[in-house]
């Protein structure tokens, strides 16, 4: 199972058809739920630390944690793929986090087997959780040997 933890509203209704097109192709142990939690009505650290602590409450001590952010690591589509199964054939829950807009504390990066980026560049947070469904579908299709990734 995987668990995606976000900041911020519910989809936009633009975003909601494009997350579900590729959320419901995803299957046992790819599919995912959403935990969404509000933004801190505050700012800069009392921000990240209000939306931290609320991140930090939903984890599990044996949760396999992946931070999104754009700092981290930036991986392929087989190797993010593989690192993804692993966790997930050990029976643990994957749990991806997308923080808010001034990004999460370091106690929630420490916690984090995986720093994840996509790209140096940063982008809307909306458009994040799309490109991160899809990357899941793409994961799931090269661990199953599916055509839909092309090396």
């Amino acid at each position: 199972m995987i668990n995606i933890i976000a900041i911020g509203k519910k989809h936009e209704p633009w975003l909601a058809d494009a997350v579900e097109r590729y959320q419901k192709r995803l299957s046992t142990p790819f599919n995912l739920s959403w935990i969404l939690l509000p933004n801190s009505s505050q700012k800069d650290a009392v921000a990240i630390k209000n939306e931290s602590g609320d991140i930090l409450n939903k984890l599990n001590p044996d949760d396999f944690i992946v931070l999104m952010d754009e700092r981290g690591k930036m991986y392929d589509s087989p190797t993010l793929s593989k690192a993804l199964v692993s966790p997930l054939e050990q029976s643990k829950n994957v749990v991806i986090i997308i923080g808010g807009a001034y990004g999460v504390s370091e106690e929630v990066r420490s916690r984090a087997d995986i720093v994840w980026s996509l790209s140096p560049l940063v982008f809307p947070h909306q458009l994040i959780r799309l490109i991160l469904v899809e990357q899941l579908y793409r994961a799931q299709s090269i661990h199953r040997g599916l055509p839909y990734h092309n090396e």
